[in-house]
């Protein structure tokens, strides 16, 4: 039996599953908001990957940023489709195994990675789908890889 959730649910899965991300929280709570068989995520310049490959990319900005936090912006939903701002910050103290541009050593600056989202969920409210636009040629700046 599938349910459909309400806008507001959608969101409030959305804002968490993104903070459990970031925070670094157990896979398998992380798990819980994704249909972790069959998520799909998209990214700036053809980088595809799947749910594991997502959590290592987190890994990665866990492992070189602290002091992370992220929050959302305008909000739209549609059926199981949500797009949003998505703004993730954090200090670069460690490398960064995962940019953009290869490994990079810390900087100690205060970044801001700039995102745009939509992300499709399955009836039963987990995350299936992710497209992600983003600032590289910001970020990169601020990671101090102008250039690269």
């Amino acid at each position: 039996m599938s349910m459909k959730l309400k806008r507001d649910e959608l969101v409030a899965r959305l804002v968490r599953a993104g903070e459990l991300e970031v925070a670094g929280a157990p896979t398998a709570e992380i798990a819980s908001y994704f249909d972790v068989e069959n998520f799909r995520f998209h990214g700036p310049d053809g980088f595809e990957s799947d749910f594991e490959g997502l959590n290592n990319y987190f890994a990665a900005i866990r492992a070189a940023f602290e002091d992370r936090q992220i929050r959302r912006g305008i909000v739209v939903v549609e059926g199981n489709m949500v797009a949003c701002q998505t703004w993730i910050t954090g200090r670069f103290v460690h490398e960064f195994a995962m940019s953009p541009a290869g490994l990079l050593p810390p900087n100690g600056a205060r970044i801001t990675m700039d995102l745009i989202n939509i992300f499709m969920f399955t009836d039963d409210g987990r995350l299936v789908e992710e497209f992600v636009r983003t600032d590289y040629r910001s970020f990169l700046r601020q990671l101090g890889a102008e250039g690269r």
